[in-house]
């Protein structure tokens, strides 16, 4: 008992370091560095890129039913994202689009 409460101790520890840490590295005082700028403005494109790479691997465009539920449920993000800019709304739509697809019409 007391050594899975000393784990869920460490854990909340090193959780409130890591969201503490940008505000002690660089205080509101003061500008922050050339690099973290240039990084929060490339890394989200970044993320979404190697998350659709992910998501898209494991298609098999050779056998049935040949990525189309993938394709069409992209198709959908893409065009729901460029239609209301909500990411959210873009996610979560896109999602039930393809569980959609998949339980009930490519069986």
């Amino acid at each position: 008992m007391m050594h899975s409460a000393l784990i869920v101790a460490v854990i909340a520890l090193v959780t409130a370091l890591i969201r503490f840490a940008p505000f002690l590295l660089f205080p509101q005082d003061r500008e922050l560095p050339a690099i973290v700028t240039k990084l929060s403005s490339l890394l989200p494109s970044a993320v979404i890129g190697m998350l659709v790479v992910y998501c898209l691997k494991g298609v098999k465009l050779l056998s049935s039913p040949h990525g189309i539920p993938e394709l069409v449920s992209c198709a959908f993000v893409v065009l729901l994202h460029v239609w209301r800019r909500n990411t959210l709304l873009s996610i979560l739509g896109g999602t039930a689009l393809y569980m959609i697809l998949l339980q009930l019409v490519f069986r």
